[in-house]
């Protein structure tokens, strides 16, 4: 998938292009050699037909410069001193790989094509340097390459993608969000074949986070003026973004990369949908960014993600989306006039899904569901005496009281970021002890009783309001009998 050149990049290329070298001193100096520097004045500043031509009738020789051969160090491994030439030669290995496909191919095929350029991704702590960048710039086209011509990763890719993708990631922390958009289309690039998702998801610490924190600036931001990034930083205002910012100061531009990057990722929607849910609430996330959604080619791969993810996750996401309104959400956006038509076949599809699995839930099928998600919200049911006369017992006794484990299990976590969910717990085991008092030793075993009045100091008032009325329950129930 093509992107345009990060515009910083493009600038800092450029810049380099231009220097004078002294390739000749370098020869005396022993950083380069003879033939080197012959093959690199062969290609320098020369019409890209004549650059393909002179490569072409020696990619071997090409070969052997960048890589090195079993008789020589290649250029890199020679210069590693020098880094006027280090920078200049990332920056030609790069034009030479995107002019002449063929030395491409040659490099894909030698035994060790990456080995002169990952050590330089460790060049410096500084993500401002430029070798370690043009390097991510320069290994990122070549693994690709690679990547796109194989269903599956050989053990040099394998090998070069938990480095490139840590560098990458260095980039998306960034403050700056020029760097942040760099590091963001270098995962889109890499991200071609399934073993190279599957690799993403691994260091899903140090890449998916880091996007997800993007998302969730974006979501939450109300500010579409600001010049602010990620964390509410201050965006360097350089050649680096021209970009129009949107919710929580999130440039257009980088959110579009990023939603890009988490819809190649949902292809592997078996591996990664739970866990996105889990630890991100994913399809409230995409919810609230899909009411936020500035343009249609957001909205379209807002509506992509989701349909992969529900399609692979039925019987786990599918209640959440009902829980989080998707479904009046889609019957909304089907009055708009769109007309992408990979918008409407997803949103037809995910419409079609939601309305389908609606159709046979009843309400305790939808506590259950969002009981068993993980993450409870001021859904209807909670609120609703009727629920309770009706389905209290039940929830105790479905699937040997699988769902009072798990209020205890949620109430046992501290969610410091959502403190609604331990006041809505409180509510729900309250209300469990008022409709079934002779039920109460089956919570005081799960430890819910002890949490449960441990929360009434908790510091937010509506945990304390929640874990009184149900301690009061409890109190009730010992002062009636």
């Amino acid at each position: 998938m093509s992107l345009e050149p990060p515009t910083y990049l493009s600038s800092l290329q450029n810049n380099i292009r231009a220097r004078p070298i002294p390739w000749e001193g370098a020869v005396r100096a022993g950083n380069i050699t003879d033939d080197h520097l012959r093959k690199i004045k062969a290609v320098d500043k020369v019409r890209r037909e004549q650059r393909q031509q002179t490569v072409e009738a020696d990619v071997k020789g090409y070969t052997a410069l960048l890589a090195g051969s079993p008789d020589a160090k290649s250029v890199l491994e020679l210069a590693f001193k020098r880094t006027d030439i280090v920078q200049y030669i990332l920056v030609l290995s790069a034009d030479l790989i995107a002019d002449v496909p063929a030395l491409a191919s040659a490099l894909i095929e030698h035994p060790q094509p990456y080995k002169p350029f990952l050590p330089l991704l460790r060049h410096s702590n500084n993500p401002e340097d430029p070798i370690p960048l043009l390097t991510s710039s320069f290994l990122t086209s070549l693994v690709s390459t690679a990547l796109a011509s194989s269903s599956h990763a050989s053990t040099r890719e394998e090998e070069a993608l938990p480095q490139l993708y840590s560098y990458l990631s260095v980039l998306t922390k960034n403050q700056d969000s020029g760097l942040q958009d760099i590091g963001v289309q270098g995962f889109s690039a890499l991200l071609c074949n399934k073993r190279a998702r599957e690799l993403f998801w691994k260091q899903r610490q140090e890449t998916v986070d880091t996007l997800m924190e993007i998302l969730r600036t974006a979501a939450a931001g109300k500010d579409t003026q600001s010049s602010t990034t990620l964390a509410g930083s201050t965006a360097t205002n350089s050649a680096r973004t021209a970009d129009i910012s949107v919710g929580g100061g999130v440039g257009l531009q980088l959110l579009y990369h990023v939603l890009l990057v988490i819809w190649q990722l949902s292809f592997e929607g078996s591996l990664v949908g739970d866990e996105l849910h889990s630890e991100h609430d994913i399809i409230e996330l995409y919810n609230q960014l899909l009411r936020l959604s500035p343009k249609e080619k957001t909205t379209r791969l807002l509506l992509a993600t989701l349909n992969n993810l529900l399609t692979a996750n039925r019987t786990t996401l599918l209640p959440v989306a009902v829980i989080v309104r998707l479904p009046a959400l889609l019957s909304n956006l089907g009055g708009r006039h769109l007309t992408d038509p990979d918008l409407l076949e997803d949103l037809n599809s995910l419409s079609e899904m939601l309305d389908e699995y609606t159709k046979t839930q009843t309400t305790f099928d939808e506590y259950a569901a969002e009981v068993q998600s993980g993450h409870l919200r001021w859904s209807p049911p909670h609120r609703n005496p009727t629920f309770w006369r009706e389905n209290a017992r039940r929830i105790l006794d479905e699937e040997r009281g699988a769902l009072p484990k798990k209020l205890a299990e949620i109430l046992s976590k501290s969610w410091d970021n959502d403190k609604q969910v331990l006041a809505i717990a409180c509510n729900d085991v309250g209300s469990l002890v008022k409709e079934v008092p002779e039920r109460r030793t089956q919570l005081e075993r799960l430890g819910l009783k002890a949490r449960v009045m441990e929360l009434m100091a908790d510091r937010d008032e509506a945990v304390r309001w929640e874990s009184l009325r149900a301690v009061g329950e409890w109190l009730r129930y010992s002062f009636d009998q």
